[in-house]
């Protein structure tokens, strides 16, 4: 698979050369960037504060190849055509690397003129070592997301130069690059975007309650005690709802605490925003650096209190001991493949000052050898010793023990690794990834035998305190909470609770009922209600539930403010533990509903003919085992179309994945025949009025055959109501007529209110 790859890669060309050049901004940096930030592939890294690793400032933008997967399932693209691969992605990176080598072909020396920049996250160990998985990866984004910018622009704070870097290619007789001038001066005219955003306020959530952080604090001090680690580093996650700029988020965060490792990218379907403190490696001329922390102290306003805090981390024996035994893994690390003899720690103990915290950190230092390359480096140091633990593969298998969520990027590393032998990557913490509309961020740190549960805790609030500052000074995105009705009260969905033992959880032994409301009004629960009780009957049997169902309704309408809209409820039965009282659990949710036609924007449903038979008892009712229609309904989607057809074992048509199915020749109507299905309350409702219309109605075998020779197809279900069927396995189905609507607003007028399509 390398050869693959190398072949791959020749048909991106070859680098022909870098031209630099110095540049003169006509404004802020943060602006240019901002102009490009709702690119895919942007990254911008940003140094604050006065330190040496501060020095620059680096954009890059217009990737022409990036490389992204999980594990060994990787994606290369180069110029927007996307291979496949299934490779070791140190090997890819190796092979991009080599392929693409290049020296800058005049001007200063730099830190980055080509190369990859992005981030390597910390699941990326599972690939370098062989360590048991027992956490979620509830995100499931990528272990590397790499992009070889075309534009990379870099400001030296010492000097206030800026120099621009374009990648030049040679693809056969065709030479590409990007015109650097017109690029920016394009850039320079277009207009900022709106940097709004907007975070829930009150509504950020630990996968760690506090009693069960400190429990885990203590397990691994159990572990220290019987031999198995020296020091484990521990966190807890957070996460709440996220509306607006990721690039704003980082504009505010910058503002309050610009740290020296501080980054953005946008990955397309996440952003990252990072604040970081702390180099994990930087490659420069073949000379290797590291700069671990371990010990933190919050910072005080009182100046004579903040003192204290500094001097009692500069006392401490336990932080001095923890930062030793890191700075002994990582001499030890990068002694691997560096020159013998050449590593050395240059500095320890080292008080640096930032807003909200004091961290104690070393600087351990070597030289490359001869036989050695930037990806060999990585793969004897990552994930970085300081956020792991000693000895390294034990610590790591403590914390996807004891942490609930997979870490992704967090504790990983963001920067680059260039093409001419530099390379320059941060430790990934006080680090944000938003994602579908949410946004979480990790904070932790190193337990030691002597650590104390309470004070690890409260740590842990201490370098998090700046991603939270900027989260409640922002503007407040409210949202309240979802509210359901479970067994006689009203609570937070989020809150809900069934046991591991209810056997709708275990064998989806439950049942229910999917009910329209609108504008306050529920026209059809009484046949609702008769179907679910017969469904009762039949599945669990015993009394009723003395309930009246629509006081019910109405309170969990009332509580998520849709009383005067349409809602989506579902009344639902699971079967708990028969062995205790009463032996089920009841359960009312509802949420806003918008019509499937409105939302798809279509006259009709699409539908595919679903290849697995269907034929099962469980058929006759709306049990909870309902992943046979979900399935087909994904499975339909997937061939574009908008609901499967279910068949019955004889070929013939039963219904589709969430509707009943009616064929209409002339002024007949027939229903499917099968031996189990549903009898929907829509369906009836329509049947009734159709028959008042004057149609017929018969009940016979159909095939696919039989929808395409009728004059209309028709869907129904409790929510939609009654629509059409345009298409079947991508072919037509006859031209829809104003059958449906006729229907519907018969429905609509009888019942006093509703849709009307």
């Amino acid at each position: 698979m390398t050869i693959a790859i190398h072949q791959l890669l020749k048909t991106g060309g070859q680098i022909e050369s870098i031209l630099t050049r110095d540049i003169t901004l006509d404004g802020p940096l943060f602006d240019l960037a901002a102009r490009v930030a709702t690119q895919e592939g942007t990254v911008l890294l940003l140094s604050g504060g006065d330190l040496e690793s501060a020095r620059y400032h680096i954009l890059g933008f217009d990737p022409w190849l990036t490389l992204k997967g999980r594990g060994h399932d990787l994606l290369l693209t180069m110029d927007h055509q996307t291979h496949p691969l299934s490779l070791d992605p140190r090997e890819a990176m190796r092979a991009v690397v080599s392929h693409y080598h290049r020296r800058p072909d005049a001007g200063p020396p730099t830190p980055l003129a080509a190369g990859l920049m992005g981030y390597l996250a910390y699941d990326l160990k599972d690939v370098l070592e062989d360590l048991p998985r027992t956490s979620v990866d509830r995100w499931q984004l990528p272990h590397l997301c790499l992009y070889a910018p075309s534009m990379i622009l870099v400001h030296d704070k010492q000097r206030q130069q800026t120099s621009l870097h374009e990648i030049v290619r040679r693809k056969g007789y065709r030479r590409l690059g990007p015109d650097g001038e017109d690029r920016m001066a394009a850039l320079r005219k277009t207009p900022l975007p709106d940097e709004e955003f907007a975070v829930e306020q009150g509504g950020l959530q630990s996968n760690f309650d506090r009693p069960d952080y400190e429990a885990a604090v203590r397990r691994i001090r159990d572990y220290i005690a019987a031999g198995d680690v020296y020091q484990v580093n521990l966190s807890q996650r957070f996460e709440t709802r996220f509306q607006g700029s990721p690039f704003g988020f980082f504009r505010a965060l910058y503002q309050q605490n610009p740290a020296p490792y501080f980054a953005f990218m946008n990955a397309g379907d996440h952003h990252l925003v990072s604040t970081s403190p702390e180099c994990f490696l930087r490659l420069n001329d073949r000379h290797v650096e590291t700069r671990p922390i371990k010990g933190t102290r919050p910072r005080r306003s009182d100046p004579r209190e903040d003192n204290a805090m500094r001097e009692e981390l500069e006392a401490s024996t336990k932080d001095d001991a923890e930062l030793s035994m890191i700075v002994d893994l990582l001499r030890n690390d990068i002694g691997r493949v560096c020159r013998g003899g050449s590593v050395r720690v240059t500095a320890h103990k080292t008080v640096e000052a930032y807003t909200n915290v004091y961290h104690l950190v070393s600087t351990v230092e070597g030289e490359l050898a001869e036989d050695r390359d930037s990806i060999d480096l990585l793969q004897a140091t990552f994930p970085g010793g300081s956020i792991t633990g000693c000895p390294k593969i034990r610590a790591m298998e403590i914390i996807d023990e004891l942490e609930p969520d997979r870490r992704h990027v967090y504790t990983g590393s963001i920067g680059y690794i260039s093409f001419h032998g530099s390379l320059d990557l941060s430790i990934a913490i006080r680090t944000a990834v938003i994602h579908q509309d949410r946004m979480a961020f990790s904070v932790g740190g190193g337990i030691v035998y002597d650590s104390d549960p309470a004070d690890e805790y409260e740590e842990t609030l201490h370098k998090g305190r700046t991603l939270v500052n900027v989260c409640a000074e922002c503007a407040p995105l409210t949202v309240r909470p979802e509210k359901i009705w479970l067994d006689g009260r009203i609570c937070d969905a989020g809150k809900a609770r069934l046991p591991v033992g209810d056997e709708g959880v275990r064998y989806g032994f439950g049942f229910f009922e999917t009910i329209r409301a609108a504008g306050g009004k529920i026209p059809l629960l009484a046949r609702h209600q008769a179907r679910w009780e017969a469904s009762w009957k039949t599945l669990f049997g015993g009394p009723l539930p003395d309930i009246t169902w629509e006081a019910v309704i109405r309170q969990v309408l009332e509580h998520n403010q849709l009383s005067a809209s349409t809602a989506c409820v579902r009344l639902t039965a699971t079967r708990g533990q028969p062995s205790e009282a009463p032996g089920y659990h009841l359960i009312v949710t509802a949420r806003p509903y918008r019509h499937r036609l409105q939302v798809l924007e279509a006259t009709g449903l699409k539908l595919f003919v679903y290849p697995e038979p269907r034929q099962t008892p469980l058929a006759d009712h709306k049990t909870l085992n309902y992943l046979f229609y979900r399935q087909a309904g994904r499975w339909a989607q997937a061939k574009g179309a908008d609901e499967a057809v279910i068949v019955n074992p004889d070929g013939t048509l039963s219904e589709t994945n969430t509707a009943n199915l009616l064929a209409v020749h002339g002024r007949t109507v027939y229903r499917p025949r099968s031996a189990h299905v549903l009898p929907g309350v829509m369906e009836a409702c329509a049947l009734e009025h159709l028959r008042a219309m004057g149609y017929q109605i018969r009940h016979r075998p159909l095939y696919p055959v039989n929808l395409y020779d009728a004059d209309q197809v028709l869907l129904t279900n409790a929510l939609m109501g009654c629509v059409p069927a345009v298409t079947l396995d991508g072919n037509p189905l006859p031209a829809p007529t104003s059958l449906s609507e006729m229907i519907n607003n018969a429905i609509s007028e009888e019942k006093g209110g509703g849709e009307k399509k």
